[in-house]
């Protein structure tokens, strides 16, 4: 847990946090985003009840005083008052609001359930903000194909370490953090890869002809001297692990040197260009996607079954004969 959370939290938030990281299994980056929506939340408790003066800044009020006594005084009202200020104030979009909620959720759980200093728990009540539903946005194969030749006829000394990159994105649908961790021993004598997920959770991919010989090729090329982290299996030109903004701005750039940038596409895009391949070409059935890209509940995976729902309506509208009218 960051020194930072340690420093400014209060005990009741930090044993919160701490049940999170140890018992629960949540990442680190889990943990802090939880953090962060509550600090949120316990700064507008302080407002809320006249704790601090109207006129103190938002983002300088402590928490660190915040106890039980303080929560038992909220009321399903002030939750929902709470939720009105996300939008109206902070100007949090539903997503956001969504997983502020989800957030208070867990932790009035939390004192509830797990360690019985609440009654009752008043935010069972309390609705999640409703979330469009968006078709993900991906490359066709065509462009997928263009991207991968962009890289490879780039000329640019880390191109077989950018092309195993992008590779791993297309043919397995990883996740950028996952990328990033992979290790050297990650990869299995019978042609798998071992993959850290969410929640610390670990899966096989089943790594295809194209990522096999991307891998070795990079193997070729790989730096073996002066490694600060020996594990790492993708090395930066600083000899370190690679880092996710790299990761990052590799895919950007060659996005653009392969035409397809300020299209909104993204490391994350190619993970849903991964699945979407996979599903529409490929004949995959959804629960095997599910179990590929390391989703915990299926419905999550079900937005690629609507992909093609899609491209048939814009089928069935590119007809001539869609626009006579008797």
């Amino acid at each position: 847990m960051k020194q930072e959370i340690l420093n400014e939290a209060p005990e009741v938030l930090k044993k919160f946090l701490g049940y999170l990281q140890t018992v629960k299994g949540k990442s680190a980056k889990t943990v802090e985003e939880y953090y962060i929506d509550l600090r949120t939340f316990f700064r507008y408790l302080k407002v809320h009840f006249g704790v601090v003066p109207k006129d103190a800044i938002f983002e300088e009020i402590k928490i660190d005083d915040v106890d039980t006594e303080m929560l038992r005084q909220v009321g399903l009202t002030d939750v929902f008052e709470y939720m009105n200020y996300l939008a109206s104030v902070r100007d949090n979009h539903e997503a956001a609001r969504a997983r502020k909620a989800s957030s208070l959720r867990h932790f009035f759980r939390y004192l509830t359930n797990k360690i019985c200093e609440l009654e009752s728990n008043i935010i069972e009540e309390l609705e999640t903000p409703k979330l469009a539903k968006r078709l993900p946005k991906f490359l066709t194969l065509e462009q997928s194909k263009k991207l991968l030749n962009t890289v490879n006829t780039s000329g640019l000394k880390s191109k077989e370490r950018d092309y195993c990159i992008l590779t791993l994105f297309l043919n397995c649908g990883l996740r950028l953090s996952e990328l990033a961790g992979i290790n050297i021993n990650d990869f299995r004598e019978d042609g798998t890869l071992r993959v850290i997920g969410k929640g610390n959770k670990e899966r096989i991919v089943y790594l295809n002809a194209a990522c096999k010989s991307a891998v070795q090729n990079y193997r070729k090329v790989r730096p073996n001297d002066e490694l600060k982290d020996r594990k790492a299996f993708f090395i930066s030109r600083q000899h370190n692990r690679i880092s996710v903004k790299t990761v990052q701005a590799l895919v950007k750039k060659y996005l653009q040197l392969s035409g397809l940038g300020g299209m909104g596409y993204s490391t994350h895009k190619l993970r849903h260009t991964a699945a979407t391949l996979m599903y529409q070409h490929g004949g995959v059935d959804i629960r095997i996607l599910k179990e590929i890209l390391g989703h915990e509940n299926i419905n999550t995976t079900e937005i690629y079954t609507h992909i093609s729902d899609y491209h048939v309506k814009n089928a069935i509208d590119a007809n001539p004969l869609a626009d006579i009218n008797n």
